[in-house]
């Protein structure tokens, strides 16, 4: 039978607060610097197995920007919340990024930071009251900024453009804004449900997904350009971009031809099986290098970024 009747939760009813009365665990004033070469240190490392493959990755994303070939990254959130957004910046303005893909959280916590120069909330505590993810402001200002373009417009340029023209306080070490200033194409992955802004009023999902769709056929554009020497990195996505990644390498094989011979790297914390089947194996089983690194993020993503410039 179609149709029955369910009881749904009514989000207009749900309690919040504003973000000036809520405690956050990261700060603008603990980010990273940006990391220079250090080509002592990389001389010094034994020429096997993972600081072999570091500077192996370095060196193929200096000869994709040398020869200009894509060079997509994919975030997951937690790259963020450790500080990295100028490490990241510095890559984008260094034309080391031809495609930022990032899901849903990515886009909470960089608006965050931008307009209060702290995000990433004590989920232990305000998830025994209900109030994890309640803010009131962030699901506002992002409703705004989807609202304020037309329909040919997805969500990272949306925002993109939203801190550029607001331009809050902590604009600087937001990479949406970074990469709308250099034409840089961003693409957000959103999944209903799993990020705080869903639980809002405000959230229009009929929006949001339609304009994560639009990212997504930007994205299989994008992954095209990564034939013959290009690079991808997956950089703490566990499941939601690696998933994507996938389905576009379909799209853009479908589309336009072979994709192969490139390079493909994945790092986490811990090694999971969607980012190292789907990003790593894969897509390279018709040629290209594969790499795959242990590591915290607030660690690897500058040393990876040193390396760059020490290759």
């Amino acid at each position: 039978m179609v149709g029955r009747a369910k009881e749904r939760a009514d989000l207009t009813k749900v309690k919040r607060f504003s973000v000036s009365r809520r405690e956050t665990k990261s700060a603008v004033g603990n980010f990273s610097k940006i990391p220079g070469p250090a080509r002592r240190f990389f001389n010094s490392l034994p020429n096997f197995l993972k600081a072999r493959d570091l500077q192996n990755l370095a060196a193929d994303l200096n000869n994709a920007r040398l020869r200009r070939k894509g060079i997509v990254w994919m975030f997951g959130a937690h790259v963020l919340k450790v500080g990295l957004s100028p490490v990241i910046n510095d890559l984008i303005k260094n034309d080391y990024i031809t495609h930022l893909a990032l899901n849903g959280a990515c886009v909470i916590h960089d608006l965050e930071i931008a307009f209060w120069g702290r995000t990433s909330e004590q989920v232990d505590i305000t998830l025994g009251d209900g109030s994890f993810g309640m803010v009131k402001e962030t699901p506002q200002l992002l409703g705004e900024a989807l609202a304020a373009v037309d329909d040919r417009t997805g969500i990272g340029e949306a925002i993109g453009a939203y801190v550029v023209r607001r331009r809050p306080k902590f604009a600087s070490y937001s990479i949406l804004a970074a990469a709308f200033k250099a034409n840089l194409p961003v693409s957000v992955h959103v999944a209903i449900g799993t990020d705080t802004i869903s639980q809002h009023p405000e959230f229009d999902a009929a929006l949001w997904g339609a304009k994560s769709h639009l990212d997504f056929k930007s994205f299989c554009a994008s992954v095209r350009k990564i034939n013959k020497g290009g690079v991808v990195i997956n950089f703490g996505s566990a499941v939601i971009l690696p998933e994507v990644f996938l389905k576009a390498l379909t799209v853009a094989r479908n589309l336009y031809g072979s994709v192969a011979d490139f390079s493909a790297a994945n790092f986490d914390m811990i090694q999971h099986y969607r980012p190292n089947e789907n990003v790593v194996r894969r897509p390279t089983l018709a040629g290209g290098r594969r790499y795959s690194f242990t590591g915290h993020h607030e660690i690897m993503l500058p040393l990876l970024a040193a390396a760059i410039k020490s290759s």
